[in-house]
């Protein structure tokens, strides 16, 4: 796998982690998931800005918030129990079609 897509998939992992800190710190109410959230932001922003040096900013961002919103909705429904409906799944499987259009057909995607 090239250095780059390893960048960017610790990014969005890190993105997830930060996003489930967030909701886990009750509106900031509790300490450690609040510095969780903190950490993994500051990584994920970090580890996206090394996958910049390979990738254009619009793929970039285009392949971390899709999958970011894919992985933390599946997150929400299997860790914090939230429901997830038709139009959402279908919304959710929009995202995923659009990071495969981009890997498949972009030349910017490889840059």
């Amino acid at each position: 796998m090239p250095v780059q897509y390893i960048y960017l998939l610790v990014a969005i992992v890190a993105e997830v982690i930060g996003t489930s800190a967030m909701q886990a710190s009750a509106q900031f109410t509790r300490l450690w998931p609040s510095v969780l959230m903190v950490l993994a932001y500051g990584g994920s922003f970090y580890f996206m800005a090394l996958a910049l040096k390979y990738m254009p900013v619009a793929i970039v961002y285009a392949i971390w918030s899709g999958l970011g919103i894919v992985f933390i909705g599946v997150v929400g429904w299997i860790w914090f129990k939230q429901s997830i409906d038709l139009a959402g799944i279908i919304g959710i499987s929009l995202i995923v079609a659009g990071v495969v259009v981009i890997q498949l057909f972009s030349n910017s995607a490889s840059h």
